[in-house]
């Protein structure tokens, strides 16, 4: 099994409260920091989709 340690974004603020993700056995990880034990698993190629569509500003709040 190999993981990687958890990264937060530079975003992140120093409260405490950000996401964090990492790669574990070829998946892609994600969790809140405060809750640790919630981990979100996706693929690597839909976790880029992911991204993409956030940098293109497609869940931007219109309205």
């Amino acid at each position: 099994m190999t993981n990687t340690a958890w990264q937060k974004s530079s975003f992140s603020g120093s409260g405490g409260d950000c996401v964090e993700v990492r790669t574990a056995n070829g998946a892609v990880e994600l969790r809140e920091s405060d809750e640790g034990h919630l981990i979100l698993r996706t693929t690597p190629t839909a976790f880029a989709a992911l991204l993409q569509a956030a940098q293109a500003g497609e869940f931007d709040h219109h309205g």
